[in-house]
């Protein structure tokens, strides 16, 4: 049975922030190259044009037209959250220096729904909190999660530290109490059973087609991007040992350069882009 797109907003997104932003050079799409990119995973061309119209409202997507064409590509909100998100879907991985970035916010009750958009954005970005109004992460992301309230609506609701932590508990202990360890490990190990058979497939029979590779990268890259929500890059030197994100991250990297050279081609194709030499 075919795997359904269930947030087709969300999937167009893994498209635009894979290819469309790193292989188009003025990154923007016809309308009726992302219908025809979108139909290999059962999105009708009505769908993508919802999706895209919803995109645009809430201020992903800006079209712009050529001739009778519509074109749309990622606005400056867009591009942010691609640059964001980015390092941490295709590495390199870099190593913890010791210290713990912290925000703390105070926002009125009549402005709730300012400080439930900066809880979301938070998440997103891979914080985690360590009470209702202080949130942690261990990454160098001072400066997203600045222009992130700010883009919110509160930066002057919110304040921003680092340190190293102090006690009365170990840094280990500090890091299980934010994020639920064996939740993620039990999401990176269900990706490797998912992906690890594929790529063996693939390096023992190359049976991938263009359009085959594509779909398969789409999804490999959607699916492992969602780790960037509850995984901001936990320091190594304080997770369990064999730990799975570390597998499963080699094991992205591997199928993805397997599968790169057949998908893009087959996206330029699709696009009217210079396929690759």
């Amino acid at each position: 049975m075919e795997r359904q797109v269930t947030r087709p907003n969300s999937f167009i997104f893994s498209l635009y922030g894979d290819l469309v932003h790193r292989h188009v050079t003025d990154g923007s799409l016809w309308i009726g190259s992302l219908v025809r990119l979108m139909a290999p995973f059962g999105l009708s061309e009505a769908a993508v044009r919802q999706a895209v119209s919803r995109m645009s409202r809430q201020g992903w997507l800006v079209a712009h037209k050529v001739g009778s064409r519509a074109y749309y590509a990622v606005t400056e909100r867009g591009r942010r959250r691609i640059e964001e998100l980015s390092p941490r879907i295709y590495g390199p991985v870099v190593e913890w220096d010791g210290r713990w970035r912290m925000l703390t916010y105070s926002v009125a009750e009549g402005e709730r729904e300012k400080r439930d958009r900066l809880r979301k954005e938070l998440a997103v970005l891979g914080w985690a909190p360590l009470s209702a109004s202080t949130w942690l992460s261990p990454r160098d992301a001072l400066a997203e999660v600045r222009e992130t309230a700010r883009a919110a609506g509160g930066l002057e609701n919110i304040d921003l530290f680092v340190g190293e932590y102090a006690g009365p508990d170990s840094d280990r202990e500090l890091l299980e109490k934010c994020w639920d360890l064996e939740s993620i490990a039990t999401s990176y190990r269900e990706f490797i059973h998912t992906y690890e058979p594929r790529l063996v497939r693939e390096h023992e029979r190359n049976a991938l087609s263009g359009e085959g590779a594509f779909v398969e990268r789409l999804w490999l890259v959607h699916d492992y991007r969602k780790f960037t929500y509850v995984d901001p890059g936990l320091p190594s030197t304080l997770l369990p040992a064999h730990w799975p994100g570390t597998t499963a991250a080699a094991l992205f990297r591997e199928y993805y350069a397997a599968i790169d050279r057949k998908s893009l081609r087959f996206f330029c194709e699709a696009t009217g882009q210079a396929a690759p030499a």
